[in-house]
């Protein structure tokens, strides 16, 4: 158990764990000047049951950054912005890198962000796999790949985007769009399973992308 830390304009990451297990951060409190690359405030790699929870985190760079090799992650509470978000990846930036399998996102606000809550990987990598991945409750304001994605789930997440599309599923080919839109969910070659409500209306289509305006 690590608890009730605060670390301050960290150079780079503030905590890296790699090959860990069985370790629980708790009431953190972190921050560091929002345009200050690569200050990561845990960036977690090859370790299991990894645990984030009620963490305070104002960053230049990932809130918290999810590596290859990591399984059985649990984020709950965390409070973010600035900074990237909280990011599984990039995955696949090197060879031999290990699959990410368990993570759990729950309970989060992210505000001034550059993304809600995302996972990223790099063109052209080897095939590797992401799976089992699941967002819930997490509140946002303001804000191309060969690795298989499996069992990730998004569920009532909500809030305010400073860009017009609000919901971006894309794998593979990226597309980009005017910033006069309105507010649009976007998928491309995959094949999401929704249910419940979704403002804006969700995309079902499975290789072409269905853009609905909201009412």
């Amino acid at each position: 158990m690590v608890q009730g830390i605060t670390t301050k304009d960290n150079k780079q990451f503030h905590v890296n764990v790699l090959g860990c297990k069985n370790v629980t951060f708790k009431h953190l409190t972190v921050s560091a000047p929002r345009e200050s690359p690569n200050t990561d405030e845990i960036h977690i790699g090859r370790s299991d049951g990894v645990n984030v929870l009620n963490t305070e985190i104002k960053t230049g760079d990932d809130c918290v950054s999810i590596g290859d090799g990591s399984k059985n992650l649990v984020m709950n509470g965390v409070t973010c912005g600035p900074g990237h978000s909280i990011n599984i990846g990039s995955l696949r930036l090197f060879k031999n890198e290990e699959p990410v399998d368990g993570v759990t996102v729950k309970n989060c606000t992210l505000t001034n962000t550059s993304n809600g809550v995302r996972i990223k990987s790099w063109p052209g990598a080897e095939p590797d796999t992401c799976s089992n991945i699941h967002f819930e409750d997490i509140t946002v304001t303001n804000e191309e790949s060969k690795v298989k994605l499996s069992n990730i789930s998004f569920k009532n997440i909500h809030g305010t985007s400073a860009l017009p599309e609000v919901v971006k599923i894309i794998y593979s080919e990226i597309t980009h769009s005017r910033p006069t839109r309105p507010a649009i969910s976007q998928c491309s070659n995959v094949k999401p399973k929704v249910s419940g409500k979704q403002n804006p209306a969700a995309c079902f289509a499975p290789i072409a992308a269905k853009l609905t305006p909201i009412a």
